[in-house]
């Protein structure tokens, strides 16, 4: 339990800080894409012997180039472009996975298993976690900047297209770190749900930053309890903390919830 907790709120942290860069600029498919895209880079690096963690961010790092060239070199937009890349790349993991069956279950790598990290899993996440939350910490005005306005971040001096890798780049390491967490299918859940609850609570964006934390902190210390008393996947009850939370943030945040916005509107046709 002690394992899994580390490791949870480790991801949460990670996950709930790149997610307010996500939401802002509203790349919760590229999200989605990552976290399926690297299935295929896990199954051959146990088939190798190598940690998960070098597959899995090679072909994070190869799926957002591919997405990239398609969009660039055809006429297919971005949005088919995810959609193409992600499930051509989840599609051959899953294919991997059935041609080639392993001692090692790699199960958990689909749905996530923090009670069974190892001590060299523990490590990997650490030095991952850490080395994207320190990037984020000496780039943090350079990427809000750019997750606002890009045009003007352009013209100060700034590159849009080497802060738009770099911010993936992140992402794709975000993604390995959630994996022991919550598991592939899931992930995408806590690259998004954290950023979304805090942007309906607040529209300052370093209090968005805390509040997103806050939320997935929470989210991953209940669900991993939950998971245990309830005997249930912690995977799955993680996430459903974090949308036990967004939809009490949707409902009655007091600016942009819904029950706020509906007494506005009675008011404004009252006067």
């Amino acid at each position: 339990m002690q394992r899994a907790l580390l490791v949870s709120v480790l991801a949460g942290v990670v996950c709930a800080v790149l997610s307010c860069w996500m939401t802002l600029i509203g790349w919760s498919l590229m999200g989605d894409a990552i976290s399926h895209a690297v299935l295929p880079g896990v199954v051959l690096s146990y088939m190798l012997g190598l940690p998960f963690a070098l597959g899995a961010l090679a072909f994070g790092a190869g799926s957002v180039a591919m997405i990239g060239v398609v969009n660039r070199t055809s006429r297919v937009k971005e949005d088919a472009a995810i959609g193409i890349v992600f499930t051509a790349l989840f599609a051959v993991g899953i294919v991997l996975l059935s041609k080639f069956p392993s001692n090692t279950d790699l199960k958990h790598i689909l749905f996530g298993n923090p009670l069974g990290v190892r001590d060299l899993d523990i490590v990997q996440i650490l030095v991952m976690a850490a080395l994207t939350l320190a990037v984020v910490a000496v780039k943090h005005r350079d990427l809000t900047l750019f997750a606002f306005d890009p045009t003007h971040a352009h013209a100060i001096g700034l590159s849009p297209r080497r802060l738009e890798a770099l911010l993936l780049g992140l992402l794709s390491v975000t993604v390995v770190i959630a994996l022991q967490a919550v598991g592939i299918i899931m992930v995408v859940a806590m690259v998004i749900i954290p950023g979304a609850t805090a942007y309906l609570l607040t529209d300052r964006f370093e209090r968005m930053l805390l509040i997103s934390v806050a939320v997935s902190v929470a989210a991953a210390v209940l669900g991993t309890y939950a998971s245990f008393h309830l005997d249930v996947a912690p995977g799955g009850a993680i996430v459903i903390a974090q949308a036990l939370a967004f939809t009490a943030a949707y409902l009655c945040a007091p600016r942009h919830g819904v029950l706020a916005r509906r007494a506005a509107g009675r008011r404004a046709a009252r006067a």
